[in-house]
């Protein structure tokens, strides 16, 4: 049995939070500037070139993105080997969340209630967190902040089994293309397929995890991911919804099993600033 201390998590997820914040992911910045290599409409250019710009100062300087340092969501894998001493999981994740916030000087983003109390709750938490059990004695915890101008892009459609893989990549398409310049594009699609509402919807964000440039290793969803960038793009939506080639820099699915009378279809997107962060404890 491995014992990890609360103390450490919600050290190492308070240094997540901030890093994540500052550091654009290698692999995006990388599609970014391939991007910019291959834009041919002057705006769009320009509008990379500012991006490219703008991440280098973030970093430079350490400094957010992107004012929407986003919703916190987490995705934990824990050891059947491990055992947290100090207090629950969830609870040191909201706090190193809160504290993260508060010491980076990220924004509060989180309301208490929806509906009729849209108070802000204060350091940005409660935290989203999925949770899978796993064997072996690793904690393995990842960030994926969710600004809410993507997030709010994002769609589901239980599609009849009929529509079939026509129907799957019309509705990721026009998911993508008809949000416009809102998820701040060139954006990071992630689409899951199957499971049902809930689940597809999940692992549409667990793709988003995935780099860019990284297939689905089934040959058939790889061919639908280059599939879907290929039409997306050639929408000429581009950065920021102004034109140009550039509407997606990747575009990840995952699938699960479904029952035999569903298809549903989740999609989340993530604005050019795809942030994330990981740690293996």
């Amino acid at each position: 049995m491995k014992i990890i201390q609360y103390s450490d998590i919600v050290s190492a997820v308070k240094k997540m939070c901030i890093d994540a914040a500052h550091i654009l992911p290698d692999d995006v910045l990388t599609h970014i500037k391939a991007a910019r290599d291959a834009e041919t409409f002057p705006r769009a250019q320009s509008i990379l070139d500012r991006i490219i710009e703008n991440a280098g100062i973030a970093a430079g300087k350490h400094i957010p993105i992107c004012q929407d340092t986003g919703v916190a969501v987490f995705f934990v894998k824990i050891g059947d080997r491990v055992k947290v001493e100090g207090g629950l999981i969830g609870d040191a994740i909201n706090e190193g969340t809160r504290l993260g916030c508060t010491d980076g000087y990220l924004r509060e983003s989180i309301v208490c209630d929806p509906i009729f109390d849209r108070k802000n709750t204060g350091g940005n938490t409660p935290a989203v967190i999925h949770v899978d059990l796993t064997g072996g004695d690793n904690l393995e915890i990842t960030l994926l902040p969710k600004g809410g101008g993507c997030e709010n892009m994002g769609g589901l459609a239980m599609l009849k089994p009929s529509d079939g893989l026509p129907g799957v990549m019309k509705f990721v398409k026009d998911t993508v293309i008809n949000s416009g310049g809102n998820p701040c594009p060139p954006v990071m699609v992630g689409v899951g397929v199957g499971g049902t509402a809930d689940a597809a919807g999940v692992i549409a964000k667990k793709a988003l995890l995935r780099p860019a440039g990284v297939h689905h290793a089934d040959e058939k969803y790889a061919r639908l991911e280059a599939d879907l960038l290929t039409e997306i793009n050639a929408s000429g939506a581009g950065p920021q919804g102004l034109g140009g080639m550039s509407t997606a820099l990747w575009v990840s699915v995952e699938y699960l099993p479904c029952h035999i009378a569903s298809l549903p279809v989740a999609v989340s997107i993530n604005c050019h600033a795809a942030r994330r962060a990981a740690i293996i404890l």
